[in-house]
């Protein structure tokens, strides 16, 4: 599937932390949602909780996805399946927590045809978050389906070269230890993420003609969509997929 996508340009619509317009972010309702929409992949955050656990969730700190303060690495697991990672989005989410990598890959094995893009968050423990995410990965069956993507150009390099994986990065000012030239981190990428302030046709043309894949983030209404699609994206990131997948219905009924 991933293949198919580099060599014919097919648009795939990405669940960016779930479906996150309409549910908390990187909840398993999220997750849950964005899936049941039918998103071609589903894009994730992962970090350690204090004892080591892969945990689902965007930011470093707690504060803004749930009623918990400071960093998710001072808490264990336990602590952290205490918090409610639901309620600050809405009263009809009380309750809902952080899922950990475990949780979301049992959600997953429902849809076998979903990738996913899995984001490593930059931190001092990111390397050793990416070794154990590949190894549950692997053990669920799921690592083909995957592109692992970090603003950390040093993990994107270490997952290339030491798992001959795929990559996903972004244009070199959006990249911290970006490395620039022939052997650089563009070469250790498989596709590249490029933001809507940034996108641009020739920009889309100087990464395809660098063999990539590009994608670009976030496309939520119409006028984004046709925008991307005009410049010549593939992959759509969205936090509400459903112009993108209605935009995407009408031009395969068109063809």
């Amino acid at each position: 599937m991933l293949e198919r996508l580099k060599n014919n340009r097919s648009i795939m619509v990405v669940g960016h932390r779930g479906f996150k317009v309409a549910y908390p972010e990187n909840t398993l309702l999220a997750f849950q949602k964005s899936l049941e929409m039918g998103v071609d992949v589903l894009e994730f955050d992962l970090r350690f909780s204090k004892d080591k656990v892969i945990m689902v969730i965007h930011d470093e700190t707690l504060k803004r996805t749930t009623n918990g303060k400071g960093k998710v690495s001072d808490f264990t697991l336990a602590e952290l399946k205490q918090l409610d990672a639901g309620g600050w989005f809405g009263k009809a989410f009380e309750g809902l927590q952080i899922p950990t990598l475990d949780e979301l890959c049992e959600l997953l094995a429902a849809y076998p045809d979903t990738l996913l893009n899995v984001e490593i968050k930059p931190s001092v423990h990111a390397k050793e978050i990416a070794d154990l995410a590949i190894i549950k990965l692997k053990e669920y069956g799921y690592l083909s389906r995957c592109v692992f993507t970090c603003f950390d150009a040093e993990i994107i390099t270490y997952i290339h070269d030491t798992y001959s994986l795929k990559t996903q990065g972004f244009p070199e000012e959006s990249m911290s230890n970006f490395v620039a030239g022939k052997d650089g981190t563009y070469s250790k990428m498989w596709s590249v993420g490029i933001s809507m302030k940034l996108l641009t046709p020739a920009l889309v043309d100087e990464f395809q003609n660098r063999g990539l894949v590009v994608g670009c983030y976030c496309t939520d209404n119409e006028k984004q969509v046709y925008y991307a699609l005009g410049c010549g994206v593939t992959l759509l990131t969205c936090n509400d997929p459903q112009p993108a997948m209605s935009i995407r219905q009408q031009m395969g009924s068109r063809n």
